[in-house]
């Protein structure tokens, strides 16, 4: 009796199915879920679409990746430890939009007499209401009624008003006062705050100016003193002791800084004592900026502020007393 053969696979059963492989999916941004993009963050590899990467020194990085970098990285610094947001010169325009506006204000108190008149071709300006309440002086001027002398009366910063060491500093006489004042800023300022920082140098700006505003005070009570001349001074003298430090030439520096003081020593109605006083005082400053190694240089800048401050402080106490205890 015979068998009959085995069945085998193809005679017997159906042929088997291979399912079909699925479609890879194609990647979307992490933060954009509804956009594809084949780009990834180079440290987390993170899909991330236009809008999310930030170029890196290498690829792309997300927008997590770079927030965490900022934490976890120093800023950049000057090579007198200053911030680099300095290059961009932030405190300097601002500086001069203040002098600006206020002399603005200045002018519309009282119309065109406090941009034209006076010296030069009319282009000093008279007092104004602004410049009166707040220029520096010590002393004022008044007739004796009954003898016809005049006599000084303490007044000013030596009556209390010692705003006014600081608020002359923005103030000016006319348009070519500003306009100088403002020129040597803009040029002066963009050099010093991209070298040494935008906080290292309003601190400066502001010393120097306001060891002009002492100066005046100290050295001539009587007269009405006003103008960013001090801290102009004070900007030149530093800019020296910076180049200097950075082996770099002087000779422009003296040479304007020279022709300058010719200028203040000629001319009249010229303040010397405030471009002095800047002039000292800036270059202390600069000193105290520019040389301290670096380990020591916030310490070393601390204390030369704080001596400053002390020796102005005490300069105008005493020409205080000095001027209250005696009528001139």
């Amino acid at each position: 009796m015979s068998l009959p053969p085995p069945a085998t696979p193809s005679d017997e059963t159906p042929s088997r199915m291979v399912p079909a492989e699925p479609a890879p999916a194609v990647p979307v941004c992490y933060r954009h879920p509804k956009r594809e993009t084949y780009i990834r963050c180079v440290r987390c590899d993170r899909s991330i679409c236009p809008e999310c990467m930030n170029e890196a020194a290498v690829g792309f990085q997300c927008p997590e990746c770079v927030a965490d970098g900022r934490r976890t990285q120093r800023p950049a610094r000057t090579a007198f430890g200053g911030s680099g947001a300095g290059a961009y010169g932030y405190v300097t325009k601002v500086l001069v939009g203040i002098n600006v506006v206020v002399m603005v204000v200045s002018v519309a108190l009282v119309g065109g007499g406090g941009l034209f008149g006076g010296g030069f071709g009319g282009l000093l300006g008279g007092s104004t209401p602004l410049t009166e309440a707040g220029s520096v002086f010590g002393l004022a001027r008044y007739r004796n009624m009954a003898t016809g002398a005049i006599v000084h009366l303490p007044d000013g910063v030596a009556d209390g008003q010692f705003y006014r060491l600081f608020t002359s500093m923005f103030l000016h006489y006319g348009v070519l006062h500003l306009l100088l004042n403002m020129w040597a800023l803009w040029v002066l300022g963009r050099e010093l705050e991209a070298r040494l920082g935008s906080a290292r140098f309003l601190l400066l700006y502001l010393l120097a100016g306001l060891g002009g505003s002492v100066a005046c005070y100290v050295f001539t009570p009587a007269a009405h003193a006003a103008g960013a001349s001090g801290a102009i001074y004070g900007l030149f003298a530093a800019l020296f002791v910076v180049f200097r430090r950075l082996n770099l030439s002087t000779t422009g520096i003296v040479t304007v800084l020279v022709i300058n003081l010719i200028f203040s020593f000629s001319a009249p109605n010229i303040s010397i004592a405030a471009h002095l006083g800047g002039l000292v005082i800036g270059a202390i400053v600069g000193v105290a900026l520019a040389y301290p190694p670096r380990q020591i240089r916030n310490r070393v800048l601390a204390a030369a502020v704080a001596g400053v401050v002390l020796v102005l402080a005490a300069a105008v106490t005493a020409q205080t007393l000095a001027l209250n205890s005696t009528v001139v």
